[in-house]
């Protein structure tokens, strides 16, 4: 019988377990996640156990999406009754004794940045026939209160139908609880009978609990429903003026929200980017987004535009009040924005900043802010981000809230991250999907309606210590602010005071905290971990201190990170300052790394312009990188002997590779290159389900590919791409798109756009989006690469087709096989492949050399 490769994939919050078998050889048979909320303070564990029925051993990968804002603090496997667990250690020190797996490329590999609101935490482990495995993760996590509600997303995507599946999530708030709801995007009414919800004053259960049948799309079909978001929101009921004290264990902490205050007036300019690299999409979603938000501005506002590329013009001449009149006016503007040009970020937030100082009838109680929006780094005006940073802080020194939105991954969100919360705002990432204008308008109305300024939380000195943040410049309606510490001293009362800023007066509030009352709360609670306030402390604190780290002078940045780093390890929190060493059975691969990524993780390297030398150009790349750059080639070659732990090394600018892979399943980099000199053109992705063809040509006398035909079904399009140009068909018409201009064309649902100079990129709603980069140094040649892979169905086949549905990575147990070696079938076919440093062609990588799985095919 023909043996054939099924895949048994499960995600929650969100997991995944993947497997190859003639029949599905593993079965998930239990999905636990439990979450106990007490007072925001979120604690989830996810459980998974399952059995390898099949009569050998199978591979099965667990993942889960996990909130950004959540610290992992434990995972184990139990395999067969053993234990295997996680252990939390400094993050150099966990690097140095896994340098093996840097040779494999996974030194970071466990924990990626899924998107804007979730990491992705990965590991896969060999398990025997008929053998039982259990994975169990577990973080914790504040819930942030936004827009007068606080949100518990957990990811529901599962791929396979499971016996026992549930989700329970407690809550506990002693303010009691205002509201609550459950949401989700693949609710349906037989699932509707699987959620129940019980609540009372102070307490929740949400179960969701779903049947084998309840889970199936229909009775003839093992295809399960739940495909989405499953989102609990709540807020909590508020009476005290000075908030809400509460207290267990020695610690305690203060939550303080007031509502129904006046709101500030704003003063706001927007500064907005129209550099070249704009053109396109980000410009039509940064217009919508300024159309909506003119429509929220109220009429007691004052606001102006400042548009900047390598030019920085104003809209006004000055600040204008939000008439009805301006409000027009300013859409009208906002219409004509076009992009092109460089990007002179110093000049446009210094003319901003000079328009609010010379700013005239403004209101004597009011609050000032600039929100820049940049897709780029500074390429005109003062480049170096040393002198820009410095150069804003000083204008500003103070006086205005500086809020920067960086839109995709060519920005250097630290650069922007460190002028943000130099000058009292924060930054914050937009991600370049099809809700980007959501996302700003999202952003826009978190900051709308000021209702203090100048906060300071009091309490005792001589009672408190290890105190969190307890000043603030602004407050929001809707948000909360948090502060914690430890009592020192045996305190019967605990009095707070509260001074602050409001539209009309100045305010100060005051309460006191009866210790053994508040105590006595927490008491006898069975749902509740009882150390809670502490771990809460604990996890503020170390984020308060990497943030403040962020903005301080170096010779602070070190002390602040010891800090941050002590508790890390006290608390068994991953953190960026610390890895998870996760160790697996003595006869399977080393232990892999779990690192807690960062935003500027998630962009180029030659983007993290933060802390390099001012003697450096303003795009070289950081640390290990910038210096290996720096030094002669023969160094360079050693020294990646040595980061690499002795394994053989490839010099890190080798030859591009045709092709680069990334494969979901399993999850691996591969560098492909097809010797297709033999035929005039090769056949390399076909997907029915998708109605995607892809044919390639190499050029004449080059190993590289010089054209690329993308053909569509639905609609039915045929594209050209070519290192000349581009010729879009349909319905018998021709389209030509130059290389030298940016663009962008939707037919019927697909978009297709042109990078000036850079690439090219043709996408439809929930299927493969394909990429092609212009590359022009040492040759010109189109590099070819596919995003959302995960869209390919598993008939997608041809010379790279293939890899997304038929590829298998395992050891060679007939050799000694080193660390950098594998073995890798692919539609029957065995190839020996290698771990390489190639140069990498792709726009959103890194742009420096990519690790990967180097392979030579013959079609």
């Amino acid at each position: 019988m023909e043996q054939r490769t099924l895949l048994a994939l499960l995600v929650f919050s969100s997991l995944i377990v993947l497997a190859e078998a003639q029949k599905p050889a593993i079965e998930i048979y239990s999905l636990h996640v439990d979450c106990k909320v007490t007072s925001r303070f979120a604690h989830t564990v996810i459980t998974s156990r399952i059995v390898n029925r099949a009569n050998e051993s199978r591979e099965a990968t667990f993942e889960v999406e996990l909130p950004k804002t959540a610290f992992i603090t434990n995972f184990s496997m139990s395999i067969d009754g053993k234990v295997y667990p996680g252990v939390i250690k400094e993050k150099a020190a966990a690097q140095k004794e896994y340098d093996t797996a840097v040779s494999r490329g996974q030194s970071a590999g466990l924990v990626k940045i899924r998107d804007r609101k979730l990491e992705l935490f990965h590991v896969s482990v060999s398990i025997a026939a008929a053998s039982k495995v259990t994975f169990e993760l577990t973080y914790e996590e504040l819930l942030k209160r936004q827009l007068g509600k606080f949100e518990l997303l957990i990811k529901v995507r599962p791929k396979q139908l499971v016996k026992h599946y549930q989700i329970d999530v407690h809550i506990f708030e002693p303010q009691g609880i205002r509201f609550l709801e459950t949401d989700s995007t693949f609710m349906t009414n037989e699932l509707t009978e699987a959620l129940t919800k019980v609540q009372n004053e102070t307490k929740a259960h949400v179960l969701f609990k779903p049947t084998i049948d309840q889970q199936k799309v229909n009775p003839e079909l093992d295809e399960t429903l739940l495909n989405g978001d499953f989102v609990v929101r709540y807020d909590v009921k508020r009476e005290a003026t000075a908030g809400d004290i509460q207290i267990v264990n020695g610690y305690f902490v203060h939550y303080f929200a007031p509502s129904e205050m006046p709101v500030f007036p704003k003063n706001v300019i927007f500064v907005i980017d129209r550099s070249g690299s704009m053109a396109g999409r980000k410009i039509e979603q940064t217009r919508d987004a300024l159309l909506k938000i003119l429509q929220d501005l109220r009429p007691e506002d004052h606001f102006s535009f400042i548009t900047f590329s390598n030019r920085v013009e104003e809209w006004k001449s000055s600040l204008v009040p939000a008439t009805e009149e301006n409000v027009a006016s300013a859409a009208a503007f906002v219409q004509t924005l076009l992009a092109r040009g460089g990007t002179d970020i110093n000049g446009a937030l210094l003319t901003a900043v000079g328009a609010l100082d010379k700013a005239e009838d403004l209101p004597e109680r009011s609050v000032s802010m600039v929100i820049l929006l940049t897709d780029g780094q500074p390429t005109s005006g003062e480049t170096n981000v040393e002198e820009i940073q410095e150069n804003i802080q000083k204008a500003i020194n103070g006086k205005y809230a500086l809020f920067c939105l960086g839109f995709g991954f060519d920005v250097s969100y630290k650069f922007l991250e460190k002028m943000a919360l130099s000058n009292g705002g924060i930054a914050r990432r937009i991600y370049e999907n099809a809700d980007a204008a959501l996302q700003l308008q999202g952003f826009y109305q978190e900051v709308a309606t000021p209702i203090l300024m100048k906060i300071e939380m009091q309490y005792p000195e001589n009672a408190i210590e290890g105190l969190t943040k307890n000043n603030f410049t602004l407050f929001f309606e809707g948000s909360e602010i948090v502060v914690s510490g430890k009592i020192r001293n045996e305190l019967d009362l605990l009095p707070v005071e509260i001074k602050a800023q409001s539209h009309t007066s100045d305010l100060t509030l005051k309460e006191e905290a009866n210790v053994k009352e508040k105590e006595q709360i927490f008491q006898d609670q069975r749902y509740i971990f009882g150390n809670f306030i502490e771990r809460l402390w604990a996890y503020l604190t170390i984020q308060q201190l990497l943030e403040k780290a962020i903005s301080a002078p170096e010779e602070d940045q070190k002390a602040l990170e010891a800090q941050a780093l002590e508790l890390s390890l006290q608390f068994s929190f991953v953190t960026p300052l610390t890895s998870m060493v996760v160790t697996k059975p003595a006869d399977q691969q080393q232990g892999e790394l779990a690192n807690k990524p960062t935003e500027a993780d998630n962009e180029k390297p030659s983007n993290r312009l933060v802390g390099t030398s001012s003697r450096m150009r303003a795009g070289s790349a950081p640390g290990r990188w910038a210096e290996l750059q720096a030094v002669s080639s023969r160094k360079l070659f050693s020294g990646v002997s040595r980061i690499m732990g002795g394994a053989r090394a490839q010099p890190l600018f080798d030859e591009y590779p045709q092709f680069l892979l990334e494969l979901a399943k399993p999850s691996e980099t591969v560098c492909l290159n097809i010797d297709g000199k033999s035929q005039p053109s090769v056949h390399l992705l076909s997907d029915p389900e998708q109605g995607l063809t892809v044919m390639g040509k190499l050029g004449d006398g080059t190993n590289q590919f010089v054209e690329f035909r993308i053909n569509y079904v639905n609609p039915p399009v045929q594209i050209h791409v070519s290192t000349d140009g581009i010729v879009v068909s349909h319905n018998n018409e021709n389209t030509r798109l130059p290389w030298t201009e940016s663009a962008t064309s939707t037919i019927q649902g697909l978009r297709v756009s042109v990078e000036k100079e850079r690439s090219f990129t043709a996408s439809l709603p929930d299927t493969v989006t394909v990429k092609i980069s212009l590359v022009k140094f040492p040759d010109v040649f189109l590099g070819l690469y596919f995003l959302d892979t995960n869209h390919f169905s598993d008939k997608v086949s041809g010379a790279l087709g293939q890899f997304y549905s038929k590829a298998q990575f395992r050891d060679n147990s007939n050799t000694n096989q080193r660390a950098d070696e594998r073995l890798l079938t692919v539609s029957g076919s065995e190839h020996k492949v290698s771990r390489m440093y190639k140069k990498d062609y792709r726009l959103e990588s890194a742009r420096g050399p990519v690790s990967c799985w180097s392979i030579d095919l013959t079609p």
